[in-house]
């Protein structure tokens, strides 16, 4: 797996500042936060991640559980945004889910993949790309653009050990996600775990079952460890 370096934070700055208004402290204009904007799936893809987490726990117990804080979710962008900025965030994504309603499609599971960490990997479940999701991709990166950074730290992202369990090539994904994970390098996915190569090589062998499924909510998490919806920031309405 590629790692990427960790560059210096860019001072990040409002785009606007009142008069009327007290300027940003320094704190906040240096802080930066690792957000996902994703999708909540229904609950017949979250039977599947959730049944597919417990084999990969028991292959690799120091993995991850899928929880309140590890959301089954399908990952639309991943970005590095001024903290000061995210209210406006949250209003452009709005307007976006608003213009679109993802309620009413039927998405198709068709396959598990991994990101290889050797000895072990980051497994999940690929969801067949649409042109309904590549458009609500792109209006999403294009109604957050204005307020993105280049990169971040370890300090962007949800860490219950003060940065050490934010992997060194997370940093790099993140900052360069749309280059590598929109378009046609979109591969939309469920994340469903952490097992060792051995195994995961062994699922993919194995013929898969697809399934159809619905998105339910959409939500803006912060980041975690390997990548994770560790914690929701805010949820977004749907219109059915």
């Amino acid at each position: 797996m590629v790692k990427y370096a960790q560059w210096p934070v860019a001072l990040c700055f409002s785009l606007a500042v009142s008069p009327v208004f007290a300027a940003p402290s320094h704190a906040q204009q240096n802080s930066v936060t690792a957000i996902d904007i994703a999708l909540e799936p229904d609950a017949t893809m979250i039977k599947h991640a959730q049944a597919d987490n417990a084999r990969l726990l028991n292959n690799f117990p120091k993995g991850f559980a899928l929880d309140a804080t590890h959301n089954p979710h399908v990952t639309l962008l991943q970005q590095f945004v001024c903290t000061a900025d995210l209210e406006q965030v949250y209003d452009a994504v709005s307007k976006v889910f608003a213009s679109e309603k993802p309620l009413g499609w039927k998405l198709k599971a068709y396959k598990y993949y991994y990101i290889p960490a050797p000895p072990i990997g980051l497994a999940g479940i690929v969801v067949e790309p649409t042109e309904d999701l590549l458009r609500l991709q792109q209006k999403i990166i294009d109604a957050v653009t204005p307020f993105t950074e280049k990169t971040g730290t370890s300090s962007a992202f949800m860490s219950t050990e003060d940065g050490r369990d934010i992997q060194e090539f997370l940093i790099g994904y993140v900052a360069n996600f749309v280059e590598i994970g929109t378009g046609k390098k979109f591969n939309p996915h469920v994340t469903i775990g952490v097992g060792t190569e051995a195994y995961l090589n062994e699922m993919l062998a194995q013929p898969y079952e697809a399934f159809t499924f619905s998105p339910a909510g959409a939500s803006v998490y912060q980041l975690g460890s390997f990548g994770t919806a560790r914690k929701e920031l805010k949820a977004l309405a749907l219109k059915p």
